[in-house]
């Protein structure tokens, strides 16, 4: 295990549930993001995405949900995503240890053809929870949407007396329409599950406050710390490869270099200097 602290932000490379027993104090953070591995078959940078059972995956999994909760404080939130085959088994464990208070839908747009034989899935699950659902944090203002029965349509609401137009704003129902995080958007890096900086946005503003603790145990590109420190919070990620936990020293605690090497994006193949444009014709 390796810990580096800058600034009230803390990132740990180890193992998530040898991190969550050891190092995190029990009742000590006030929002929990989890977006974990989905046992989909990804490849992250060599650490393959995949159990030998089902049961094994959900084995795992019940061990860290369970560690969270610990270290969740009796009024924090608890956001948690994993596949469409396996929130089910989620929700079904959940339910009974914390309040569920909304399933969330993030909707996206697809790059290419999802599938051919069967309906392709254009969406995750997020699951919102928390301890005391008469005693947590919602921040309503932060994330008001446009209402477009009142912003667009201007209609009037006549069953109030007297009549009234309807309201221009609203918090956000459960459907989330964000983007995927795309090659040349400016804030991509090099991770096949990068979650965009607008879910996190949204997740941080609404359940917790200036100052809180902010904890994300399977961070990736440390995109919930990275926004967790945009606005005011402190935070904690953990993540088990190297090469990710380098990003997050760049993006987070904004170093330029660790034990001499250098710490900079990796260049985008359109960004690359000298690489030779294709020609229409062969040379004679």
């Amino acid at each position: 295990m390796i810990k580096h602290c800058h600034n009230n932000h803390t990132i740990y490379q180890g193992d998530a549930i040898q991190i969550l027993k050891n190092e995190i104090s029990d009742s000590s953070v006030d929002l929990i993001f989890v977006d974990p591995p989905y046992n989909i078959g990804k490849d992250f940078n060599g650490l393959l995405d995949k159990w030998e059972t089902d049961e094994l995956y959900l084995e795992w999994c019940y061990e860290w949900l369970d560690l969270c909760l610990k270290k969740l404080k009796p009024n924090g939130s608890f956001y948690v995503m994993t596949s469409t085959q396996f929130i089910p088994y989620f929700d079904i464990y959940l339910r009974s240890r914390v309040n569920i208070l909304s399933r969330i839908v993030w909707s996206y747009d697809s790059s290419g053809v999802q599938a051919k034989n069967f309906y392709g899935s254009m969406y995750e699950p997020i699951l919102f929870c928390v301890k005391d659902k008469n005693n947590y944090t919602f921040n309503s203002n932060d994330i008001l949407v446009e209402a477009k029965t009142g912003a667009k349509r201007n209609l009037i609401d006549y069953r109030k007396n007297p009549p009234q137009p309807y309201n221009n704003e609203k918090v956000p129902g459960n459907v989330w329409d964000f983007p995927r995080v795309r090659y040349r958007m400016t804030e991509y890096e090099n991770h096949p599950t990068q979650k965009p900086v607008a879910l996190l946005e949204r997740i941080i503003k609404a359940s917790s406050n200036q100052g809180d603790t902010v904890l994300d145990p399977f961070s990736g590109t440390f995109t919930t710390s990275y926004v967790a420190k945009k606005l005011g919070r402190k935070s904690i990620g953990i993540e088990i490869n190297e090469d990710f936990v380098k990003i997050g020293l760049r993006r987070v605690q904004e170093l330029t270099e660790i034990n001499g090497e250098k710490l900079i994006r990796e260049p985008k193949i359109y960004e690359q200097k000298n690489i030779q444009q294709p020609t229409l014709f062969e040379p004679e």
